[in-house]
């Protein structure tokens, strides 16, 4: 029974922080267009900061405790398709540092990127999540 309680929790963290993940590069498209200094801008920058620290950050902990968990758990740690999750899990959490660092430009009106960098790394994270999904759903090797 305990189990089935982690597991929905890591379902329930997982979805907030993928939320948070698809938002936040959103954020970043239409910061592009707002004037350094301007009201728009600060205001996108009260968004992004709060959206990182208050939903983001703490699903992702709660994601990796959760499902680390589950691991133990279930025994999971020897099956092929796991390991695969664990890596695509790793690049999205690299992705997560990621949109860190630009969300730290942003917020010192240093970002030089245009809006089209941020649009394709909206879709990054969708693709991950694709490949996270098929694996433990499907579980493949």
């Amino acid at each position: 029974m305990l189990y089935l309680w982690i597991k929905a929790l890591h379902v329930i963290s997982v979805i907030a922080w993928m939320a948070g993940m698809l938002y936040l590069p959103r954020l970043f498209v239409y910061h592009c267009d707002a004037p350094k200094g301007s009201a728009q801008s600060e205001t996108f920058k009260v968004m992004e900061r709060r959206l990182l620290k208050a939903i983001i950050n703490p699903a992702m902990v709660a994601t990796w405790i959760f499902g680390l968990v589950l691991i133990w758990q279930g025994g999971w740690y020897r099956d092929g398709w796991l390991h695969g999750k664990i890596l695509l899990v790793l690049i999205l959490s690299g992705v997560h540092g990621v949109y860190v660092r630009r969300l730290k430009e942003f917020a010192a009106d240093k970002n030089t990127r245009p809006a089209k960098y941020y649009r394709i790394l909206n879709e990054v994270p969708t693709v991950l999540m694709i490949g996270i999904v098929i694996l433990v759903i499907v579980k493949p090797f």
